[in-house]
C-alpha cells in the first residue's frame, strides 16, 4: 500500500479488479489531498469520485480548477478550505465584541 504523502508531480498506478477494491485502496491512507480518475464512463467517474475521501477529485485531468471553488484536503492532508469565499473564512478569525452602554 502507498502510505506516504509526496509533493511534486508523481503518479502511482496499480491494477484493480473492481470499483470497490480501488476505492478501498485509495481510501486506505491517512491522507486525502486529491485524486485523479481517468475513465470514459461519466457515471463511473461521479460514483467513484463521491466515494474517495479527498478534498478534490479531478476527472480526466489534473491540477485544473476554478480558483473560485474550495480547495483543501481531508484527513491529515490539511485543515479547512481555501478558494473563493472559503478563503475569507480560512484566513480570518471571527471576533465577537459585546458592549453595554
Amino acid at each position: 500500500m502507498i502510505r506516504e504523502e509526496i509533493f511534486g508531480p508523481c503518479c502511482h498506478i496499480t491494477p484493480f479488479d473492481s470499483e470497490d477494491e480501488v476505492i478501498r485502496l485509495a481510501n486506505d491512507t491517512p491522507y486525502g489531498l486529491s485524486t485523479a480518475i481517468w475513465t470514459r464512463d461519466l457515471s463511473r467517474a461521479h460514483r467513484v469520485a463521491a466515494r474517495i475521501d479527498v478534498g478534490i477529485a479531478w476527472v480526466n485531468s489534473w491540477f485544473l480548477r476554478d480558483l473560485r471553488t474550495p480547495f483543501g484536503g481531508s484527513k491529515q492532508s490539511g485543515i479547512g478550505r481555501e478558494g473563493g469565499v472559503h478563503s475569507l473564512e480560512f484566513y480570518t478569525e471571527l471576533r465577537n465584541i459585546c458592549i453595554k452602554l
